[in-house]
């Protein structure tokens, strides 16, 4: 039992440590897509800083998944290694958004060098790249939302932790599978008004499940 205590506290922080890491990345490289091209590079600090931040979280949320699978593989197997697959798609999808940083920095130290000329060539280049990361993300919380939706659903059934919990869980990430295509086709826009879909998921990684990892862990009887 002191195996699954110390589980659920793992699961319990790196669920909290990658919310963290993608606001971070949220509150400082997303503003600065909405400057100028010139304004990329002499921001460049702040683009390492959101890189270093998804790549760590890309890592936490492989994490998360390695350490949900002893405990839920004893009840279904299959979501256990699809939870882990989901997550891994999520982690690849979500890496994507390094690279554009990177890319995008090259093309402002260019941009800058060459005069800022008026053609839109560097700046179509940039659009593009600032397009792909935007669509990645979309994407791998389409690949997230499905497979939690399976992790809820099966905690929910093994009473892991409890239902009430579970379900706050189903509705975020119900929304979160919603909300992401509806982005995409340009439908909403989850960084303005559109991110209220995300409060309930939120509320649900931030708050409610790793509180109760980090005070009760699993039901005992739940865990065989």
């Amino acid at each position: 039992m002191h195996t699954e205590n110390m589980i659920a506290k793992s699961i319990g922080a790196l669920f909290i440590i990658t919310m963290i890491l993608g606001m971070i990345d949220a509150y400082t490289v997303a503003p600065i897509l909405q400057a100028s091209l010139a304004d990329y590079y002499s921001n460049k600090s702040m683009f390492y800083i959101g890189a270093l931040s998804i790549l760590f979280m890309s890592i936490g949320v492989v994490g998360i998944a390695i350490l949900f699978y002893p405990v839920l593989e004893k009840h279904n197997r299959i979501i256990a290694i699809t939870y882990i697959c989901a997550r891994v798609m999520e982690c690849l999808l979500l890496i994507i958004g390094v690279i554009v940083y990177f890319l995008l920095q090259t093309l402002s130290q260019e941009f800058i060098k060459a005069g800022s000329p008026a053609s839109p060539y560097f700046q179509t280049l940039a659009n593009v790249a600032v397009e792909t990361r935007y669509s990645s993300y979309h994407v791998a919380m389409i690949f997230l939302s499905i497979a939690s939706i399976m992790l809820c659903y099966l905690l929910f059934k093994t009473r892991l932790i409890p239902r009430i919990i579970t379900v706050l869980g189903i509705i975020g990430y119900a929304f979160v599978f919603v909300s992401a295509p509806l982005d995409l086709l340009g439908m909403i826009d989850t960084t303005g008004t559109g991110g209220i879909l995300y409060i309930p998921g939120a509320l649900f990684e931030l708050l409610l499940l790793p509180l109760w990892l980090f005070i009760k862990g699993f039901n005992p009887v739940a865990v065989r």
